[in-house]
């Protein structure tokens, strides 16, 4: 299993909790982004840089990802793709998306966009939390124990 990292506004609180696993498991891990995105030293984390532009790093996740293979983001869209190739997915609150829920969460995804575009709601998720980081951190290592 390899993960992969979608590097675009991955939450500086996860760094450290995923450096850790990452070492702790010699997890070959690659971060994912149009810029440099550093979460930390380790023989094991590879960074690579794609183009400028919408959904670059996403596809290339998706065209490198394998079945069983662990990706961490927070873009739903990215999210259905990766779990359509049989690969895992967990965003940055905890939350690990399945063939049983990632339609479920790709339709609100696609509601609230409705709505917002529309002026009917202007708010957005809340803000990102040491709660959601100890979620991150419970289901990433759930998932690990369980997958490795």
């Amino acid at each position: 299993m390899k993960l992969y990292v979608d590097g675009d506004a991955f939450p500086n609180l996860l760094k450290p909790i995923l450096l850790k696993a990452i070492e702790r498991l010699s997890l070959d891990t690659y971060v994912v982004a149009n810029k440099k995105i550093n979460i930390g030293k380790s023989k094991y984390v590879s960074y690579i840089i794609v183009e400028q532009g919408a959904d670059e790093a996403d596809n290339h996740i998706v065209e490198l990802a394998q079945k069983g293979d662990l990706i961490i983001t927070a873009d739903i869209p990215l999210a259905d793709r990766i779990v359509t190739k049989n690969a895992h997915a967990i965003d940055h609150r905890g939350e690990l998306y399945s063939e049983d829920n990632i339609k479920q969460y790709l339709t609100m995804r696609n509601l609230m966009s409705e709505l917002r575009e529309s002026g009917e709601v202007t708010g957005g998720p809340a803000p990102f939390s040491k709660k959601d980081a100890e979620g991150f951190a419970n289901q990433l290592n759930a998932f690990l124990q369980k997958k490795r």
